[in-house]
């Protein structure tokens, strides 16, 4: 939408820079050689142009410190080849080329299918716009959700839908929604060309885009101490919603919690099916994790193993493989059978504050599987100065319509955590983040992210309290920049060079968290 806006008459980004919900460009004008800086206002959808000087607009820049990355006007695109968890930092993925991939970002629950309560059909998800909202953040991944059933969330007492799903609907007979039942051999078209739609698009605005195979939310009756309604009864795998003679509740207790299991050997081989197919259907793209599923009940870890297997031993034939990643189950998740899998990324709970990254995996971590919904801004500095990924769980426009809704998307909280995670993504790619390492020990604050050489050396501090910070500088005898970075301004202070070979103490210049960045490069 912006960029189509922009680029007809643009020939020239100078600098962009992205503020709360406001992206903000400096551009030329090639038909009048002026320039001037366009804002568009993702939350609001304006655009507003003003004519300003180069003198005027740097002199602007500098009075309000406003934090800039330069960008050349060009299409958005992931490097070739699909991300590797990287071989010199497996903290990380790796791109075709070998660069480091730190990713953050936004997800919501109806990216892929459109869903919401009372309406059939349910309004559609106004997908270029979300990633117009991630974009202006920053941001370069998200998951895609799916939802298994056709009716019902254990949130809602109310009739819920979603549509499409991976199965036809063709009858005879009707299901429990009053459609037509379901055969669980014949895919549908529109939902895997959705698929292939919306990573394509994902991909050509540079975004990574992990596909959720599964959602441990839907089969199951209660969640937890969920229990509005029941979605099994709306899930092609229950025996009064397919034409196939499938039961995915043998035990007949109302609830399909054994189908994200293996206790059903034609339910496994129909969810193997369904998988392949997904696989053929985004194979060619370079932007695609998979996620095995959704926080599926805490005895679906041998059903999970064998998913993340069946994943790559079919896309071991296929001309390229993508990261496979487990989330942690929920309830009765246990963080140990992820770090176990043969998974090549993990999504843990009780990571509020998380522990530093030693490498066994690369860890996102996703407000979802911690706080459900939760989390701030000194989260994902945390995080990101532990060695992780971190995502947010986002309401978003509130679609959802969670707890009957209601939520307001520009609540402090929010935006600041969204800010902070594209903050984090601009120090990634400033950093040699192949070189960096959590070494908690180096600052007083506890949270330090490290390449403490002799030569070109490289400390990012947090200070959740602000104030001040020890850092011990005795493995590099370099003269350092220091540069100061609030993030609940996005203001960058640079302040005089220090000299390493010993503990050094830096001083916050400004009130709350700072983030302190030190460097030799």
């Amino acid at each position: 939408m912006f960029e189509r806006l922009v680029r007809s008459w643009i020939a020239e980004v100078v600098t962009a820079s992205i503020l709360c919900s406001l992206a903000w460009y400096a551009v030329v004008d090639p038909y009048r050689g002026e320039l001037r800086t366009v804002v568009y206002d993702f939350m609001n959808e304006r655009t507003n142009f003003f004519l300003i000087s180069s003198a005027d607009l740097a002199s602007y820049i500098e009075s309000h410190r406003v934090t800039l990355r330069s960008e050349a006007a060009r299409p958005h695109s992931s490097a070739p080849g699909p991300l590797r968890v990287h071989s010199k930092n497996p903290r990380y993925f790796g791109d075709g080329s070998g660069q480091i991939v730190y990713l953050t970002g936004s997800h919501t629950w109806l990216n892929l299918q459109d869903g919401g309560p009372l309406d059939d059909p349910p309004p559609m998800f106004a997908y270029e716009r979300f990633l117009d909202f991630l974009e202006a953040h920053h941001h370069n991944f998200f998951r895609l959700w799916t939802w298994e059933q056709a009716k019902w969330v254990v949130e809602w007492r109310s009739p819920y839908y979603f549509r499409p799903l991976p199965y036809e609907r063709t009858g005879p007979g009707l299901a429990l929604d009053g459609k037509p039942r379901f055969d669980l051999t014949s895919f549908d078209k529109e939902y895997f060309d959705r698929l292939r739609r919306r990573v394509v698009e994902a991909r050509d605005r540079g975004f990574y885009v992990a596909i959720m195979l599964f959602n441990g939310w839907s089969p199951v009756y209660a969640k937890g101490s969920y229990d509005l309604a029941n979605p099994w009864e709306g899930h092609p795998f229950h025996a009064r919603n397919n034409v196939n003679g499938i039961d995915g509740d043998p035990n007949d207790d109302g609830s399909g919690g054994e189908t994200h299991t293996l206790a059903i050997p034609e339910v496994t081989r129909l969810q193997e099916a369904y998988v392949r197919q997904v696989v053929d259907t985004v194979n060619d793209l370079d932007n695609v994790l998979f996620e095995i599923s959704n926080e599926s009940n805490g005895d679906s870890e041998a059903w999970q193993y064998h998913m993340v297997n069946v994943v790559k031993l079919y896309e071991a034939g296929k001309p390229k493989q993508h990261p496979v990643g487990m989330t942690v189950e929920w309830p009765n998740g246990d963080n140990n059978e992820l770090f176990a899998s043969q998974a090549d990324w993990i999504s843990p709970n009780n990571y509020s504050d998380p522990p530093p990254s030693d490498g066994r995996k690369v860890i996102i971590a996703d407000t979802d599987h911690i706080w459900g919904i939760g989390g701030n801004r000194e989260w994902v500095w945390k995080s990101f100065t532990r060695g992780l990924n971190p995502i947010f769980m986002d309401q978003y426009d509130d679609g959802f319509k969670l707890d009957g809704g209601g939520y307001r998307p520009d609540n402090p909280n929010d935006v600041s955590l969204r800010q902070s995670m594209g903050y984090t993504r601009w120090f990634a790619e400033r950093m040699n983040l192949e070189a960096m390492t959590p070494l908690a020990s180096l600052a007083s604050s506890g949270y330090c992210l490290a390449n403490p050489g002799p030569i070109e050396a490289e400390y990012l501090a947090y200070l959740p309290e602000g104030g001040s910070v020890s850092v011990d500088l005795t493995q590099t005898s370099e003269k350092l920049q220091v540069e100061w970075f609030n993030p609940a301004t996005g203001e960058v202070k640079k302040a005089n060079a220090a000299v390493g070979g010993r503990h050094l103490t830096f001083a916050a210049p400004f009130r709350g968290d700072a983030v302190l960045y030190l460097t030799g490069r």
